[in-house]
């Protein structure tokens, strides 16, 4: 009787399926502010639910390689997933990019003082602290020392760096006012009020964020319909709007995503 009366209360919902499964999704911390408005979206239209885990990709990555049980993988570079598929631990197939990350110089605090947005020229003669991610766990943190050594700051910048697990937690530096100013993702900085400056492209190598479905997920069909949802024109318009650009070649706005690639 409970279970005629569960169906039938499914089946009244819009969008929802009798099938409907529960997804652990593994994400790097960049994207995780994204993927709470994608999830809403995704869970209404399919039923399906995401129970979403957030860390640096690094970190997320030995997790998996150690059995962590994660249907999907967001992470946030291209490296990583690479590595899983060769290790045999991805479903075939199943890799693909999902979206392009920017870094950019954000000077709360300096700006504050200064009077003045800071630019690569400021940063030259800056004195101050800089947070930026973990070069090591971290690919923003990794974009972040391909800039500075590019510039030739890193040495002078080595003592001064305050590095954060996560680039998220390298923002939290920052916006706390513990530092005046980082290298951090351009989507933590949507609902900014300024103070950003624009790394060129040729800077940092393209921080390509790829996806993988993970070989023990007992969900595949789930995990696939998550994924073309992601790479959906619909998806993809609002992962531009968190400050990303786009990898789908279908959406209105496909020339931003195309002029990105051309400046990599």
């Amino acid at each position: 009787m409970l279970r005629t009366v569960f169906l039938a209360f499914l089946l009244s919902c819009p969008g929802a399926s009798v099938y409907a499964e529960e997804l652990k999704v593994a994400v790097a911390a960049n994207f995780k502010p994204s993927l709470d408005v994608l999830a809403k979206a995704f869970e209404a239209n399919t039923g399906h639910r995401l129970l979403i885990s957030s860390a640096s990709t690094g970190v997320l990555y030995n997790q998996i390689t150690h059995g962590a049980p994660f249907d999907i993988f967001l992470s946030a570079d291209s490296l990583r997933p690479e590595l899983l598929e060769k290790k045999g631990l991805t479903l075939k197939g199943s890799r693909s990019p999902y979206a392009l990350g920017e870094l950019v110089l954000w000077s709360p605090g300096f700006s504050a003082k200064e009077g003045k947005t800071m630019t690569l020229e400021d940063l030259a003669v800056y004195q101050g602290r800089l947070a930026i991610a973990n070069p090591a766990t971290a690919p923003y943190g990794l974009a972040a020392q391909q800039v500075l050594e590019k510039l030739g700051f890193w040495s002078s910048f080595r003592s001064r760096l305050v590095q954060g697990a996560s680039v998220q937690q390298a923002w939290q530096f920052v916006a706390s006012g513990n530092i005046p100013a980082g290298l951090v993702a351009k989507a933590q900085l949507v609902d900014n009020d300024g103070h950003i400056f624009s790394i060129p492209a040729t800077l940092y190598d393209p921080i390509q964020q790829d996806l993988v479905i993970l070989k023990r997920t007992r969900q595949p069909e789930a995990a696939r319909a998550f994924v073309a949802f992601i790479l959906s024109p619909s998806a993809q318009r609002t992962i531009a709007r968190q400050g990303y650009f786009p990898v789908s070649t279908t959406m209105a706005d496909k020339t931003t995503s195309e002029n990105r690639r051309e400046a990599l």
